[in-house]
């Protein structure tokens, strides 16, 4: 599974014209399923997304988590990151979870986060949204379990 996370001021989520998710200061989560994996990689994504130490102390490094700041959990499906790349000028998606499997993992790892933390919102599968954010810094990383 993985997990494409930026450091944001704030960020949102819009679907036909709709915002259906938004954030203050937190992480701006793109979501990839990949074939090989189960709920138990989400539940790993997530203790990391978590506890990952991005924002900053009073000294201005990178110390702080989210649940240490309190901040906002925005996680958006992102079917692409899933993609090899490796070759060609075009993208290969066999190593991405089918449609249903990714439906199921990517809800699964919502409603985990809903049951663990009280600031989550999330996008939607399968869905063309129109995701809008300021990444703060920047600061973004791959977390890949």
């Amino acid at each position: 599974m993985i997990g494409l996370l930026q450091r944001v001021s704030s960020a949102s989520v819009d679907i036909s014209g709709q915002r259906v998710a938004e954030i203050n200061q937190g992480l701006l989560v793109l979501v990839g399923v990949e074939r090989e994996d189960s709920t138990q990689k989400s539940d790993r994504l997530l203790e990391r997304l978590l506890g990952y130490r991005v924002f900053p102390d009073a000294d201005d490094r990178m110390n702080l988590s989210l649940r240490d700041i309190q901040g906002g959990l925005l996680l958006v499906p992102q079917f692409t990151l899933a993609a090899d790349t490796h070759k060609g000028t075009r993208p290969g998606f066999s190593s991405a979870a089918t449609q249903e499997e990714g439906a199921r993992l990517f809800d699964y790892l919502c409603q985990q986060a809903i049951t663990l933390y009280d600031k989550v919102s999330t996008g939607q599968f399968g869905a063309d949204m129109q995701v809008s954010l300021i990444n703060d810094g920047p600061v973004t990383f791959w977390l890949q379990v």
